[in-house]
């Protein structure tokens, strides 16, 4: 089948080098790319990462995360109650 797909120039480039090296098309090595993607496990293919956490658990901060304005102004509590 043939489709239409926008790669960046400096991309493509490296595409078209990489692919006279090693005797192939651009759309073999797309093709290869694409059938490697898609047999990787899903875990892969996601990006996934474990988040490395220390302590005891639970919550690690009184203050309400969700709220972008009560952390502003803890912050500018605990700092400027240092300067005095």
């Amino acid at each position: 089948m043939r489709t239409t797909i926008t790669l960046d120039d400096r991309l493509l480039e490296r595409l078209k080098k990489h692919a006279a090296e090693s005797g192939t098309s651009v759309s073999g090595l797309i093709g290869r790319a694409v059938r490697l993607l898609l047999q990787a496990p899903a875990s892969q293919r996601r990006g996934r990462f474990d988040l490395v956490t220390f302590g005891d658990g639970g919550q690690f901060t009184p203050l309400n995360i969700d709220k972008t304005a009560a952390l502003l102004e803890a912050d500018d509590l605990e700092r400027f109650a240092r300067q005095r």
